[in-house]
């Protein structure tokens, strides 16, 4: 009997999977931003949301869940059901920074979750307030030995981030100590930025561009390594006297491990159709940062890829949690 009570419950499971492919999506989706709102992922993910839930039929709840650099909201999708209800709009830092900087994590950036598609990759820019007297990279290092101490107050979205490790490779390039301040997502430290309170922040364009238009903070530098056209008045970092100094980040999305294929390869499909639209490249081009799609297959080897390099970079650096 029991080969026939298999055959009975590998039958059910295909009716089920057949069913939820039917059926889906018959629900609102949530897609978790693991950082506070204004941030480069929050409008990557709203970018993202808008015209996919056109595509479903259904609205897509973007639910920002920030604090424990990114592992708070991390986790709440890695727990979710894996039926396509629960996604997660992941930023690089968190995805691939996270594991190698912190003893305990409760999550797992391959065994949790599956790779749905890659939409966003951003080298960083060196902005600083508008109201500190600098405006090159050489002036903001004289300025941070001027200050003595703690040097330049340089933040991040979050221990881990790239944003961090990004400020920690340059307090090394430049040979002056520097004090990493962490927020709970970027929109939080551009407030502080804005007013002061920080001196410097590398990050991905989209979150400061348009306070770099209006004068409230400048840019100092293009991590790329070549000028984008957004900012063509932006030096490259080896323009700007920083030779290799390469920063860059991306944006994905994921779903619980165990969500159906057939509904990871729905959200994928569309999801492309989102990214390679002439609409959204505008957009992400007009934010200084690259609209690029990766199905499933190739974002899961570049996740592996980028875990081993990130893993490498921390470690050479000595770079730790704070």
């Amino acid at each position: 009997m029991k080969p026939l009570r298999c055959l009975l419950a590998a039958c059910l499971a295909l009716a089920a999977a057949a069913s939820h492919a039917d059926t889906w999506p018959s629900k609102p989706i949530t897609m978790i931003v693991p950082t506070a709102p204004a941030g480069s992922t929050d409008i990557m993910a709203r970018m993202v949301a808008d015209p996919l839930q056109r595509a479903l039929g259904q609205p897509v709840v973007v639910d920002n869940k920030p604090g424990a650099s990114g592992n708070i909201g991390a986790e709440a999708v890695a727990r979710a059901a894996p039926d396509g209800y629960t996604l997660l709009m992941q930023y690089s830092g968190y995805h691939v920074g996270n594991p190698a900087l912190f003893q305990q994590i409760k999550w797992s950036p391959t065994k949790d979750f599956v790779p749905v598609a890659l939409v966003m990759r951003a080298p960083h820019v060196v902005a600083v307030s508008g109201k500190l007297p600098v405006n090159s990279m050489k002036e903001l290092v004289e300025y941070g030995q001027k200050k003595g101490g703690g040097g330049l107050f340089y933040a991040s979205s979050g221990n881990g981030s790239i944003q961090h490790i990004a400020g920690e490779l340059l307090s090394r390039q430049a040979k002056q100590p520097m004090t990493h301040v962490p927020y709970k997502g970027s929109g939080p430290a551009i407030n502080d930025l804005i007013a002061g309170n920080v001196d410097m922040f590398i990050t991905t364009p989209p979150s400061v561009i348009g306070h770099i238009a209006s004068g409230k903070l400048k840019a100092l530098a293009y991590t790329g390594s070549k000028r984008h056209p957004s900012m063509p008045n932006v030096p490259t970092s080896a323009e700007a006297g920083f030779p290799g100094y390469e920063v860059e980040s991306w944006f994905a999305v994921f779903a619980p491990a165990k969500t159906p294929p057939e509904t990871v390869a729905r959200l994928s499909t569309e999801i492309r159709k989102i990214v390679e639209s002439e609409a959204f490249r505008k957009k992400v081009d007009d934010q200084g940062a690259f609209a690029v799609y990766m199905d499933p297959p190739a974002l899961g080897k570049f996740v592996d890829q980028e875990l081993a390099l990130w893993s490498r970079v921390i470690k050479a650096a000595d770079i730790k949690a704070d």
